[in-house]
């Protein structure tokens, strides 16, 4: 009974071992073969890596490239969009990031030499378009409104009979003020209009489409007499007036051409700082235009500031040039 015991014991465990010796050769079978695998990817891998590389890098270029020409080929039409919006009649403003964006870098050698504001007086036409005119140099002309009746005319009850209740029919700035057309500009209380003690300051500017009362203002101003004899003044003008201590942010325009500005009433101080691109090659300039005289620049390239320094009433009138 014992031996018959041992002997099945005996059977049992060579079965045992027989079934685990089969396992471990499976087992063996199976790992050689997915090392062999992993030896054929690895050196497969090796073998064609600097050509998948070189293909994602030309992948990568193409895309690139790709990128850039749409850029580009985007550059002109969104440009012209958002400056088209910006000269339309109406009151849409072109978003301050877009102007940015498609500002175009200037050239930093419109400042490099300007060490400050000229101001002159009796300067021919000729000179001017040689010096000034096209050179993006600031300037003032202190003569140029000898005989404009607009010194004498020119005051916040002559806009406001002018205007009436009508709104700007072209761009109305309100700046940091409440109002939103000219109709509530004309419609102030009298002792803020007046600039009264303990009145709320103010400060807009708009520009003027209407034809009628483009006659009448140039009935009361004249083409300066400085600019080139080829060049002509826009018709659209630009009023810009408010109360002491207030004036336009520091911003850069987005117009065609070069403008001039002529103070009619109370003095202005200007600060112009250069293209973004320029800092570190060009100068801060500052300049105060009192009354009768005439700023001439380039706005579209100098950031311009101003505020009224005079403790009259600012009254400015201008237009562009080509």
């Amino acid at each position: 009974m014992s031996a018959n015991s041992s002997s099945s014991g005996n059977s049992a465990l060579i079965e045992k071992r027989r079934e685990l010796e089969n396992v471990i050769r499976k087992v063996d079978s199976s790992a050689s073969i997915a090392l062999i695998k992993c030896y054929k990817l690895s050196k497969a891998h090796w073998k064609f890596k600097p050509i998948v590389r070189s293909a994602d890098r030309r992948r990568r270029l193409s895309c690139y490239l790709l990128a850039v020409a749409l850029l580009t080929m985007s550059y002109r039409p969104l440009a012209h969009y958002y400056r088209t919006l910006d000269q339309d009649k109406c009151l849409i403003e072109s978003p301050p990031l877009a102007k940015q964006i498609f500002r175009p870098a200037q050239d930093c050698s419109i400042c490099q030499d300007v060490h400050g504001i000229d101001r002159l007086s009796q300067i021919h036409p000729r000179e001017f378009e040689d010096r000034y005119a096209y050179s993006a140099r600031p300037v003032v002309i202190s003569d140029a409104t000898a005989n404009w009746t607009a010194m004498q005319s020119f005051s916040y009850e002559f806009f406001k009979s002018l205007y009436g209740e009508r709104e700007a029919n072209c761009q109305f700035f309100p700046y940091k003020t409440e109002f939103r057309n000219l109709r509530e500009v004309f419609n102030m209380s009298e002792s803020r209009a007046r600039l009264e003690a303990g009145a709320k300051a103010w400060y807009v500017g708009w520009s003027n489409c209407d034809e009628a009362i483009g006659a009448t203002l140039r009935r009361h101003y004249d083409r300066p007499y400085f600019l080139p004899d080829t060049s002509e003044s826009e018709r659209t003008d630009w009023i810009f007036m408010g109360s002491p201590g207030y004036g336009a942010p520091m911003h850069v325009d987005d117009v065609e051409y070069p403008s001039w500005q002529a103070q009619i009433r109370g003095r202005k101080r200007w600060i112009l700082e250069p293209p973004r691109e320029c800092h570190y090659s060009c100068e801060r300039l500052e300049i105060v235009v009192e009354p009768g005289e005439i700023i001439v620049l380039d706005t579209n390239k100098w950031y311009h500031q101003t505020r009224i320094v005079s403790e009259d009433i600012s009254i400015t009138i201008g237009a562009e040039y080509d």
